[in-house]
């Protein structure tokens, strides 16, 4: 099974504004697909975040809870929020590319 880092993307962070806390979950819980794993409080509004496979927490990024605004700078680098292991690793192929994502959200916009 691979590792893989879930977060937010550039968008979803544009849209939520300023971040200023975070909440995320322990090394070693376990999640399914579309559960609530972490929590995050903009300057908007707070909004839960969903687990878009089923997997295990093998990683926190702790450096987030000093400097939330990291996910703004760049969210889909060292804003990541946690590192799983894929409990089920074909529900990898129901999730979207970026092109994919990208189009998807063009879409939303208008």
């Amino acid at each position: 099974m691979s590792d893989s880092a879930v977060g937010i993307t550039d968008h979803a962070q544009g849209l939520l504004g300023d971040i200023v806390y975070i909440d995320l979950p322990e090394v070693g819980s376990t999640f399914s697909a579309g559960e609530s794993f972490a929590a995050v409080e903009s300057v908007k509004a707070a909004s839960d975040v969903y687990m878009p496979i089923d997997g295990e927490v093998i990683e926190v990024n702790e450096a987030l809870s000093d400097a939330p605004e990291t996910i703004n700078e760049c969210a889909e680098t060292e804003g990541w929020f946690i590192k799983i292991k894929a409990l089920d690793e074909a529900q990898m192929d129901t999730l979207l590319n970026k092109e994919d994502y990208e189009k998807l959200c063009e879409e939303e916009d208008h």
